[in-house]
């Protein structure tokens, strides 16, 4: 306990996985947490103070399962190793123990606690006077980015890299990514930060690597020394630190993001979103870079088009294609593997994915020939001409690799002579085994003997307990162990057997490891070459992802200009059209936000497919500057730099926002930062306060969409008279989703036309909803009466007081008549039908009857 109570000192933020034996096992509080977390028993171990010590364990093995889970819940874990062979140490001390490393949510590399399609990010942000300087690693396969923002975008990077964890000082504001933070990290000055970074990568400066800022220097320090300390002082390989900047990537915050649901739907699932509708990759790596390319679509004109001239080979090869994904499908996860292995932590199989991904990578530059478009050359040029290391890796490991070195049989007969000659000798003496079995059993007249091995005993005679005396008079037999059915007895002949098997197996066990260590050696000397290696053949297969969208004729590639075009013919919704696959045909819709209509009014009722409409075609973006093909016949788009989503209604009551201060906190951030290059696509703005205010304030946005900001905009509203403005702003162009009464009943058609809605169709959807027929009746019968009077029954003014209608006053008996209804309400209000007898229902109609005439001009 002293050993714990040592390394809990040094580490008091993590649950200490604390090995004994063939168990991790944890004490005090952490047991506590660990056993409620893990549904686990909770038990007791000694004592201390008197008290006795809460204490749950979990078995070695099968260790990783149950990190997986305490990770997922944001604990951090230290492991607590034993440092010494309890076989081999002399002496009554105790074993020693010290903590290996610390398993923190963004620093794991185990294949089970990753998730093999996304990255997992450490993120670091430090202050850089008025600005923020950010650095993010991706401990398991080695990425190594930073970038310098104002403070005001750092939500928008944080949503566009969902890091895993996060290391900032208490004055960085990270919202709704609070609950990611570990705990307060020690900043270095800049100089001594940029010293410690050129140090780690073996250079004499910084600068080696690009130009950085004070602050993305002290952040990517903090990162290296945070990965470091988790690794007890190890540092995997990590790529060299690439400057990002701002300049290049589509600009999207975090409330564009959470509309989009481009890598989660709100409820936090990945089943629905857009990442999920276009994924045809084959490989984890594929995986990874397609959610990275969707995260961060291109502004730069020349680097999308690269990507889709090397979709478009695809599309144009279809044989190499098929040969492509068939080479890739196979491919093992490398860059993973690479991140292992260069921290001591790799298994045979990680040498095994190291192997085949070689061969892979070798079999894709066989097909990819010249001539070939710029980024399949790029491919081309990084996979390895040498094929040494592959070769020597197919020679020595075996086929499939086991799961652990301790399993034994890594290494193929052979490839190591003195290995094969540590084998032989241990097989050779088993086979021996068999044979002294048989000549004892005929010596000592016992037929059922049988020699086994025993764990401390090593090889023994066992034999059943009718020739236990037999066996005893035999001198050469020395008793061992009882047993309630038998014994077991030692002879020196075979004592002397069990010695030779004993250290020839650990001999072939430890020359197995020295030839394993060996090999990832050499691998870890190659690993910058190797994942470039890895990069290209993600990078492939995201090439060959997008080119499985666009076979079959109904995505197309679309045309990207430097203009502010906007024109999609036959657009349809990538996650719609996905889950209605098999049940129903998606209805495809054109937009038009050319120069001279690039505010596009769209009225219209809820349910008819105004949010589907906005949400399409701020994908359509989305995808175009990913470099991927669009769900439409044809596409036309200038590139987009800064991209604003804002349908749908939500509240933020943590930090004390209503539904409407969202909205109007959203609204702002639009109006301040969208330009001329930018689209927006917004739905109901004011639908969260009065009739009259909404409607001021969705006037006033789009007049200023319109003519100050100058963006491409489409503004989804309820509010159908704003359509009167188009005569006021010239770039307007009113449009409306199509819907046809039938039989009393509505029929949305899903179909975008130009034109105005003339109502709101708001009963017939409550109508459709469920709403109880008594309540859609009443509605039906006030919406009567508010438009008789041009506005609502209880307001002195109609919305057609504002400067854009003709004024309108009310009746001067509106009061009167108000309280007579009131009147009528009431008494309505106190008769139970079921309860009453026919005299006293008689009197009811008579006293109602009375009530009418007062208010006979309104509303039934």
């Amino acid at each position: 306990m002293a050993q714990w109570f040592a390394a809990k000192e040094k580490h008091p933020d993590a649950l200490l996985f604390f090995r004994m034996g063939d168990f991790y096992e944890l004490f005090f509080a952490d047991a506590e947490a660990a056993a409620s977390v893990l549904d686990i028993v909770l038990s007791h171990r000694g004592e201390h103070g008197g008290t006795p010590i809460p204490m749950c364990g979990v078995p070695y093995h099968a260790a990783e399962s149950y990190l997986a889970r305490l990770i997922r819940r944001g604990f951090r874990v230290a492991i607590v190793e034993q440092m010494e062979d309890p076989k081999a140490r002399t002496g009554k001390q105790p074993i020693r123990r010290e903590v290996i490393r610390v398993i923190t949510p963004g620093t794991i590399t185990e294949e089970t606690l990753l998730e093999a399609g996304r990255p997992n990010l450490l993120m670091a942000i430090a202050w850089d006077k008025d600005l923020l300087g950010a650095a993010w690693v991706d401990v398991s396969t080695g990425l190594f980015e930073t970038a310098s923002l104002p403070a005001t975008d750092l939500q928008a990077l944080l949503g566009r890299l969902e890091p895993a964890e996060i290391l900032a000082p208490p004055t960085v504001e990270v919202g709704d990514w609070s609950t990611r933070r570990s705990p307060e990290p020690v900043a270095s000055p800049p100089l001594i930060a940029r010293r410690r970074l050129a140090d780690a990568f073996g250079t004499a400066s910084l600068d080696a690597f690009g130009t950085f800022t004070d602050g993305e220097a002290v952040a990517a320090a903090m990162a290296v020394d945070y990965v470091r300390s988790t690794q007890s002082g190890a540092l995997p390989r990590l790529g060299h630190p690439e400057p990002q900047g701002q300049a290049g990537v589509l600009s999207m915050d975090a409330a564009t993001r959470g509309n989009l649901e481009i890598h989660r739907s709100r409820d936090g699932g990945t089943q629905y979103t857009l990442l999920s509708a276009v994924q045809r990759t084959v490989t984890a790596a594929g995986a990874r870079l397609l959610s990275g390319w969707l995260s961060a679509p291109l502004t730069d004109h020349a680097a999308i088009i690269a990507r889709q001239d090397g979709w478009s080979w695809c599309l144009a090869n279809p044989d190499a294609t098929k040969k492509l994904r068939g080479i890739l499908r196979g491919t093992p996860d490398m860059a993973r593997a690479l991140g292992r292995l260069s921290l001591n932590r790799g298994s045979p199989r990680d040498l095994g994915a190291i192997r085949d991904g070689l061969k892979a990578a070798f079999a894709v530059a066989g097909i990819l020939q010249p001539p070939l478009p710029s980024a399949l050359a790029g491919v081309r040029s990084k996979i390895p001409d040498d094929t040494t290391l592959a070769q020597e890796l197919e020679a020595a490991l075996a086929d499939p690799a086991p799961a652990r070195l301790e399993d034994g049989g890594v290494i193929r007969s052979g490839f190591d002579g003195e290995l094969d000659a540590h084998r032989a000798l241990r097989d050779e003496s088993r086979q021996v085994i068999a044979t002294l079995q048989l000549d004892y059993a005929q010596r000592y007249g016992v037929a059922s003997l049988k020699i086994k091995h025993h764990a401390q005993l090593g090889y023994v005679i066992e034999a059943p307990a009718v020739a236990v005396e037999k066996l005893r008079a035999f001198p050469a037999l020395t008793l061992r162990q009882g047993m309630a059915n038998g014994a077991r007895f030692t002879e020196a002949q075979l004592s002397e057997l069990d010695q030779r098997i004993r250290e020839a197996a650990e001999q072939a066990a430890a020359r197995e490891r020295t030839v394993f260590n060996h090999l990832v050696r050499k691998i870890v000397d190659q690993s910058d070459s190797l994942a470039v290696c890895a990069e290209a053949l993600a990078f492939l297969d995201v090439i060959q992802s997008a080119a499985g969208l666009a076979e079959g004729g109904r995505w197309v590639r679309p045309v990207l200009t430097d203009a502010e075009d906007f024109h999609i013919e036959a657009g349809r919704h990538p996650v719609v059209e996905s889950a209605l696959s098999g049940q129903a045909a998606f209805v495809p819709n054109n937009c038009d936000l050319s120069a001279d209509r690039r505010v596009m009014l769209l009225t219209g009722p809820n349910m008819a497919g105004k949010s589907t409409f906005l949400r399409q075609n701020a994908l359509f973006v989305v995808l175009a500057q990913a470099g991927l093909p669009l769900p439409a016949d044809a596409a036309i788009l200038g590139i987009v730099d800064r991209l604003f989503s804002r349908v749908g209604a939500a509240d933020d009551l943590a930090r004390g926002r209503s539904t409407f201060m969202v909205e109007m906190t959203e609204t702002a951030a639009i109006l301040h930062q969208a330009g001329p290059k930018s689209l927006v696509v917004v739905d109901e703005i004011g639908r969260g306060t009065s009739t009259l205010d909404g409607l001021a304030i969705a006037w006033a946005v789009l007049e200023a969409l319109h003519s100050a900001t100058r963006c491409r905009t489409i503004f989804a509203t309820h509010f159908h008279e704003l359509a009167e403005l188009a005569d006021r702003l010239p770039r307007l162009r009113p449009h409306t989703m199509r819907v046809k009464e039938w039989k009393g009943s509505v029929v949305f058609l899903h179909e975008v036309a130009e034109g105005a809605a003339g109502r709101s169709w708001g009963i017939h959807v409550a109508e459709l909803a469920g709403v109880p027929a008594p309540v859609v009746r009443r509605a039906a019968s006030l919406m009567a009466a508010m438009e008789k009077r041009s506005g609502p029954l209880a307001t002195s003014t109609s919305l057609r007081s504002l400067p854009l209608f003709a004024a309108a006053t009310m009746p001067d008996d509106t009061a009167s008549e108000n309280d007579a209804l009131s009147r009528l309400r009431d008494a309505l209000d106190e008769i139970n039908p079921d309860a009453m007898t026919p005299k006293q229902a008689l009197e009811a109609i008579y006293l109602l009857k009375a009530l009418v005439p007062a208010c006979a001009d309104g509303p039934p």
